[in-house]
């Protein structure tokens, strides 16, 4: 059971958290200092250090959350879904449930606009580029667990992640500046490209 100590130290950790990420929207990452962070929960700069190792630590916390979400996904999947369908599905149901567990921590549209800031940062944007390509990796090796190849000498989970890994990197960019930061809408968002994938991978573009 959970004690009093410990759920205190939650609050403090999920005030650092909040506070942080409303900064970093409303006057920038880089011009946000965790001096600034610190007093706005009326804490210590070394009580912030306790829970996270830097600015950026705290500022892919909640992203992390969902990466590992929607690895959490994939794994999941029945194994006889084909591998794209089972990205496709994982994304699509993450969706359906991440929002809950976001609202843990944070509202789901400060997330969003979390997301937004990371675009408009370059060190972060940078380090999301990082964070991408080492879950990519390890789902590529998941689907090449569930498909029975070895992913060192067979190139398909590699280049199945990397197209749907592309599509959820252009959803992005174009939900990021668009006006509705809602869950719901970076869902809808998500499935009309996936729609658009085999279209635009096999398709005549100069049919009306």
């Amino acid at each position: 059971m959970e004690t009093l100590r410990e759920r205190k130290k939650q609050r403090t950790r999920d005030a650092l958290l909040r506070s942080a990420l409303e900064l970093f929207a409303a006057q920038g990452y880089e011009r946000t200092t965790v001096d600034e962070i610190a007093e706005s929960v009326d804490v210590s700069q070394r009580t912030f250090f306790r829970y996270f190792a830097s600015k950026e630590d705290v500022a892919f916390f909640v992203p992390r959350l969902t990466e590992a979400h929607f690895v959490a996904a994939v794994r999941g999947r029945p194994a006889e879904e084909a591998p794209l369908e089972a990205l496709r599905r994982s994304v699509m149901d993450s969706w359906e449930t991440i929002e809950e567990a976001v609202e843990r921590y944070v509202p789901v549209e400060l997330l969003m606009r979390t997301y937004k800031m990371i675009e408009a940062t370059p060190i972060l944007f940078a380090a999301h580029l990082r964070r991408q390509a080492e879950t990519e990796e390890e789902i590529s090796r998941i689907i090449a667990e569930r498909e029975g190849v070895d992913p060192d000498s067979d190139p398909r989970p590699r280049l199945v992640v990397a197209v749907f890994g592309a599509v959820i990197r252009v959803t992005e960019r174009q939900w990021s500046v668009r006006g509705d930061f809602s869950a719901t809408a970076i869902r809808e968002l998500t499935a009309a490209h996936l729609d658009q994938l085999g279209p635009a991978l096999t398709g005549d573009w100069r049919q009306v």
